[in-house]
C-alpha cells in the first residue's frame, strides 16, 4: 500500500518544489499590490532613513518614473485620498487611521505603479503617502525633512488642506519655494535639467461662499500688511511673492466632503458617498493625469534603479546638518557638474608636457580655469545657493593646480638634475684628455652650457643655473691649471721622441736638430727662470700653444680620439719606408742624411 502511494507523493513534492522555486525567482505581481515604506523615521524621530523593502519594489521598474505625492496635516485624509485616486478600498490600499496618532510613519508608496502614456512615452506612476504635519511626538525639523523630500521626489505634489489655507500652511511651503526658485525653468538645449513638482492646492471644503478655490488661494497668497515689522510676517510675505510669481507651476482644486460620517468612509462604496464628491474625485483624477510628467533629473528620466539612487542622494543631503537646507540639495545636483567642470580643467592642464616654465603653467591654468567656470555657469543649478558650489569648484581647482605645481617642480628638478649630471660627467671627461686641448675643452664647455640652458626648464632652472655656473667655472679653472703642465710635459716627451726618430729611425738630420733645439729651450728656460709658470706668459709659448691646438683638435679631426690609430699607422709607414722604400729608390736624398763613412772609404786600413 505504501509502495503504491510513494511515486505519487514524490511527484507532488517535486511539483511543489518547482512551484516554490519559480515563486522565489519571479515574485507574484499580487505581492506588490500593497503599500511599502521607503523612508522611515529614526529612533529620535528627527531624521530619516531608507527602508529597503520599498526600495526593492521601486528597483524593478524599468520605465521612466513619475511620482504623485500627497502632503498635509495629520488626520487630513491623505491616505484615504490616495486610495480614492487609486480606486482602492481601505483594507487593500494605504492604511487609514481615525485615532489621534498618525497612521502613516515616514513615506510610503504603492507597490504596483500605474502605467500611463505621457506624450507618447510609457510612464510608471508611483503614488506617495507622507506622514502628516503637526502630529504628536515629532519635531518641526522632522516635518521639514518629510516636506522637503516629498517636494523633490514628486512630479505632482498635492497639498491636501482641510477647509482653508492658513498662515502656517503657507510658511511650510518655504522649502518648496526655495527649491522652485533654485531650479524652476532651468532648461539646457531643450532638455529639462530639473523641474520641481507641480503644486496642486487641494482644498476639502463644502462651501466656498461664491468664490472659486483658485480665488481663495490667490487671496491667501496676497501680501499681508506688516506695520509692526514682524519678521515672521515678512518671511511669509516673501513666500507669498514667490508663489505668485510661480503661478504657472501651481493650480487649485476643491473637493467636497465625501460623507458626514468621516469615521465610516472606509465602509462605504461610491453609491453611499456624496455624488458631488464622486464627480469631483473623477475630475481630480483627470487633472492629476493631465499635469503629470516623468521625473527629470539632470536632463534625463529615471528608471527604478536610478530613482532609488537619486532618493539616496537627496536623503543624505536632507539629513546633513541640524535642519534641511536648499543649499545642501543644490550641492547634490551640482556634484556631477562640478566633476565635469573639473575634468575639463584637468584635460586642459594634462595637455602640458611637464616641466614647463612657471609663467606658462600659470597662463594655461588661467585659461583652463576660465573654461571650467564658463561651463559651470552654463550648466549649474541654483540661483541663490550656487555660490557654495562655486566656492567648492574654486577649492577643487586650486587643489589640482597645487598638485600640478608640485609635479612641475619635481619634473623640472628631475630634468635639470639629469642635464647637470651629464654636463658634470662631460667636464670630468675633458679633465683627463690624453692630449690636452683648450679648444676641445671650450667646445665641450659651451655645448654643455647651451644644452643645459635650452633643455632645463621649469621652476628649478634658476637654482640649477647657479649650480651649473659654479661647476663650470671650477672645471675651467682646474683644466687651465693642469693644461700648461700637461702640455709642457708632452712637448718635452715629443722633443725626445723626435730626437730618437731623427737619429736612429729615419736618420733625418734637420729633424734631429729641431728636436734638440726644442728640448734645450724647454729645459734651460725653466732652470733659468726657476719655474715653468713664467714660461706660460712668454710669446714664444703662445706660438707653441697655437701650433699644438691646431694639430691636436679641429672640428674635422680630433687627434685625442685618433692619436693611437694615427701613431700606429705612422710607425707602420716608417718601418716600411725604412726597410723597403730606400732600397727601391736608392740612397740618394734631397735632404741631408747620415752616411756610413767606413763603408764608402777607399783608404787602406792602418793596421
Amino acid at each position: 500500500m505504501g509502495r503504491r502511494w510513494a511515486p505519487g507523493i514524490c511527484a507532488v513534492a517535486l511539483i511543489w518544489l518547482a512551484a516554490a522555486a519559480a515563486g522565489d525567482s519571479d515574485p507574484d505581481t499580487d505581492e506588490l499590490d500593497r503599500a511599502y515604506p521607503i523612508v522611515e523615521p529614526d529612533y529620535g524621530h528627527t531624521k530619516l532613513r531608507l527602508s529597503q523593502e520599498g526600495l526593492e519594489a521601486i528597483r524593478r521598474i524599468e520605465n521612466p518614473i513619475a511620482v504623485v505625492g500627497v502632503i498635509g496635516p495629520y488626520r487630513s485624509g491623505k491616505s484615504f485620498l490616495l486610495n480614492q485616486l487609486l480606486s482602492l478600498s481601505c483594507d487593500k490600499g494605504f492604511g487609514v487611521g481615525h485615532m489621534r496618532d498618525t497612521k502613516t510613519k515616514g513615506i510610503w508608496i504603492w507597490g504596483t505603479p500605474v502605467e500611463m502614456d505621457v506624450d507618447g512615452t510609457k510612464v510608471s506612476v508611483l503614488y506617495l503617502d507622507t506622514e502628516g504635519f503637526e502630529s504628536v511626538g515629532k519635531s518641526n525639523v522632522y516635518d521639514d525633512r518629510i516636506f522637503a523630500l516629498a517636494t523633490v521626489l514628486s512630479s505632482v505634489l498635492i497639498y491636501n488642506l482641510p477647509e482653508t489655507v492658513r498662515e502656517a500652511d503657507i510658511s511650510r511651503l518655504s522649502f518648496a519655494v526655495d527649491i522652485a526658485e533654485e531650479f524652476y525653468g532651468r532648461v539646457k538645449g531643450g532638455d529639462i535639467a530639473f523641474e520641481p513638482a507641480k503644486l496642486l492646492w487641494l482644498i476639502q471644503r463644502d462651501f466656498l461662499q461664491g468664490k472659486s478655490v483658485q480665488q481663495m488661494v490667490n487671496e491667501a497668497l496676497q501680501r499681508v500688511p506688516n506695520d509692526s515689522g514682524d519678521k515672521y510676517i515678512d518671511e511669509v510675505n516673501q513666500i507669498r511673492d514667490s508663489l505668485a510669481i510661480m503661478g504657472n507651476n501651481s493650480t487649485a482644486f476643491s473637493l467636497p466632503q465625501p460623507h458626514l460620517q468621516r469615521t465610516k468612509l472606509c465602509e462605504m462604496d461610491d453609491k453611499e458617498l456624496d455624488p458631488l464628491y464622486v464627480k469631483r474625485r473623477e475630475e481630480l483624477k483627470q487633472v492629476v493625469g493631465s499635469i503629470i510628467k516623468p521625473k527629470f533629473v539632470q536632463g534625463k528620466t529615471l528608471n527604478g534603479k536610478e530613482f532609488v539612487s537619486f532618493l539616496e542622494q537627496i536623503l543624505e543631503a536632507l539629513n546633513k546638518g541640524e535642519i534641511p537646507s536648499t543649499g545642501s540639495l543644490v550641492e547634490i545636483f551640482n556634484k556631477a557638474i562640478l566633476e565635469r567642470c573639473l575634468n575639463v580643467y584637468k584635460e586642459k592642464m594634462d595637455g602640458l608636457g611637464l616641466p614647463v616654465p612657471v609663467d606658462k603653467l600659470q597662463k594655461i591654468h588661467e585659461v583652463a580655469n576660465d573654461q571650467a567656470r564658463m561651463l559651470f555657469n552654463k550648466q549649474h543649478f541654483g540661483k541663490h545657493h550656487a555660490g557654495q558650489s562655486f566656492v567648492k569648484l574654486d577649492e577643487e581647482i586650486t587643489k589640482v593646480y597645487r598638485n600640478f605645481l608640485l609635479a612641475n617642480e619635481y619634473q623640472s628638478s628631475k630634468l635639470c638634475e639629469a642635464r647637470f649630471s651629464e654636463c658634470e660627467d662631460k667636464m670630468d671627461h675633458l679633465q683627463v684628455l690624453k692630449l690636452p686641448s683648450m679648444a676641445k675643452f671650450n667646445a665641450g664647455f659651451f655645448h654643455c652650457n647651451r644644452t643645459f640652458v635650452t633643455e632645463c626648464v621649469g621652476p628649478s632652472k634658476e637654482r640649477y643655473e647657479l649650480r651649473m655656473s659654479k661647476m663650470l667655472l671650477k672645471s675651467r679653472a682646474l683644466f687651465i691649471k693642469e693644461y700648461n703642465n700637461k702640455l709642457f710635459n708632452w712637448l718635452v716627451t715629443f722633443s725626445l721622441v723626435m730626437v730618437v726618430l731623427g737619429r736612429f729611425v729615419i736618420k733625418f738630420l734637420l729633424l734631429e736638430i729641431a728636436a734638440w733645439v726644442m728640448f734645450i729651450f724647454l729645459e734651460t728656460y725653466t732652470r733659468m727662470f726657476w719655474s715653468a709658470e713664467s714660461l706660460y706668459y712668454n710669446p714664444a709659448w703662445h706660438i707653441i700653444v697655437s701650433s699644438w691646438e691646431t694639430i691636436v683638435y679641429s672640428p674635422i679631426l680630433d687627434l685625442d680620439r685618433w692619436a693611437i690609430p694615427i701613431a700606429l699607422l705612422l710607425l707602420f709607414w716608417l718601418f716600411y719606408w725604412r726597410c723597403f722604400g730606400r732600397r727601391k729608390r736608392g740612397s740618394r736624398s734631397l735632404l741631408p742624411l747620415y752616411k756610413n763613412s767606413h763603408k764608402n772609404s777607399t783608404r787602406a786600413r792602418s793596421d
